[in-house]
């Protein structure tokens, strides 16, 4: 290790994991070591230099990273998370809905305990939810959260099967119940979902909306809390990924400070 870098590795190379990556190149403490992929044969051209290329979470041994930071989606977690832990000490999960599997979060958790490692929760595309889980420390009453998209963002999800996305003029709510539901349905989509949830009252009591409205082009998230604490009324209404339009680009920007975060002298 080059003295005062960081070592990272990346799961996954696609929209949020490229858009990290070009956000860091320049840095002087952080160094991406390792990027893993289905096709780890196939040449890529814009890996970042010098990185070793992964296929299989045996090849994390003795890498010395630091950090492991997931971005490939629902099925990498269960395949990549449990290696990360024994072999990088921090694991970050981005494809937060693979959470929603109390069993893996049950395992994962324990291997954290036995190895001291930690699992890492990013604020995706809320941008920070510090708040929430602070108030959670007494007695939360209510979390609603509110994911309104274009109707192009919830193509290719089950939306379609919900309302016709092509058709609608006005804002529709074509979901509602729990973060554990939202996110199983629309993993794509509603990630965020579980962020909120493990930040407050949890999987089964937060209550989500889904919303395509055609009337707007950036995607929005609305959270609100009351309880002991007061009430907290959260709105971000995020730019979408050029690559990705069903993400934003609050979740890359969120990893790039989880991860500078882990070199600063302050952090925030």
């Amino acid at each position: 290790m080059r003295q005062g870098r960081f070592r990272i590795g990346l799961i996954g190379w696609g929209a949020i994991a490229r858009r990290t990556a070009e956000l860091l190149r320049d840095s002087a403490t952080i160094e991406i070591v390792a990027v893993a992929v289905r096709d780890g044969a196939r040449p890529r051209q814009d890996l970042p230099a010098g990185c070793r290329v992964l296929s299989s979470p045996d090849e994390l041994a003795g890498l010395d990273i630091g950090l492991l930071v997931e971005a490939a989606g629902r099925a990498a977690v269960p395949v990549w998370a449990e290696a990360g832990l024994r072999h990088c000490g921090s694991v970050a999960i981005s494809s937060t809905s693979a959470l929603c599997d109390d069993a893996l979060l049950s395992r994962l958790l324990q291997v954290a305990r036995e190895t001291g490692g930690q699992l890492v929760v990013p604020s995706g595309a809320l941008g920070d939810i510090g708040a929430l889980v602070a108030a959670s420390a007494l007695p939360l009453d209510e979390v609603t959260h509110a994911i309104i998209k274009s109707p192009q963002a919830w193509r290719g999800s089950p939306a379609e099967q919900l309302v016709d996305l092509a058709a609608i003029e006005s804002a529709v709510v074509f979901f509602t119940g729990s973060a554990r539901e939202a996110a199983a349905r629309f993993p794509q989509n509603a990630n965020v979902a579980v962020i909120s949830a493990l930040a407050g009252l949890g999987l089964d009591r937060t209550r989500m909306t889904l919303i395509a409205d055609p009337q707007v082009r950036r995607n929005c998230h609305h959270v609100v809390a009351t309880g002991v604490f007061g009430r907290l009324e959260l709105r971000v209404d995020n730019e979408p990924l050029d690559d990705n339009p069903k993400s934003s680009e609050m979740a890359a920007l969120s990893l790039v400070r989880l991860i500078r975060n882990r070199t600063s002298h302050l952090v925030q």
